[in-house]
């Protein structure tokens, strides 16, 4: 499963992994509690490889952000909670992406980045963030 199969619906906590396909929208299930929600094609859907952030030169893609915490965090959970203090949040996202837009990336940003990064390093889904890479080196190569 890839990052284009995983996405953040608004007003619904966590991330959700598409599972079918129906006329009005899609079946997501919740990787919090397996539960399955119906998704209308209204609702407010962000999909993880479609997700950048703000640095102070280019808009970084959510996938390297999300490499670089598992290389600081080499492939284990945060040493930091996404309910810690702002300052926190701030500090520790500073140490990942020095360059990150202050301005722009809010905690409330760092918050989410910090716990979708937990729920895919629980769910052992880090391994995803390597497969768009691996298909872009293989279109390159043909």
């Amino acid at each position: 499963m890839s990052l284009d199969k995983i996405l953040s619906i608004s007003g619904k906590p966590g991330l959700y992994k598409i599972i079918a396909q129906t006329r009005t929208g899609f079946v997501a299930e919740s990787l919090i509690d397996k539960r399955k929600v119906n998704v209308n094609i209204h609702s407010n859907v962000s999909i993880l490889s479609e997700i950048a952030v703000y640095t102070l030169t280019e808009e970084l893609p959510l996938r390297d952000v999300l490499k670089k915490v598992r290389e600081k965090e080499n492939g284990a959970p945060t040493s930091i909670s996404h309910k810690d203090s702002k300052d926190t949040l701030e500090e520790y996202f500073f140490e990942v992406l020095p360059d990150y837009d202050e301005d722009r990336v809010y905690a409330s940003d760092i918050k989410k980045i910090v716990q979708w990064y937990n729920l895919l390093q629980k769910h052992d889904l880090l391994h995803t963030l390597d497969e768009a890479t691996e298909a872009e080196t293989s279109d390159e190569e043909e």
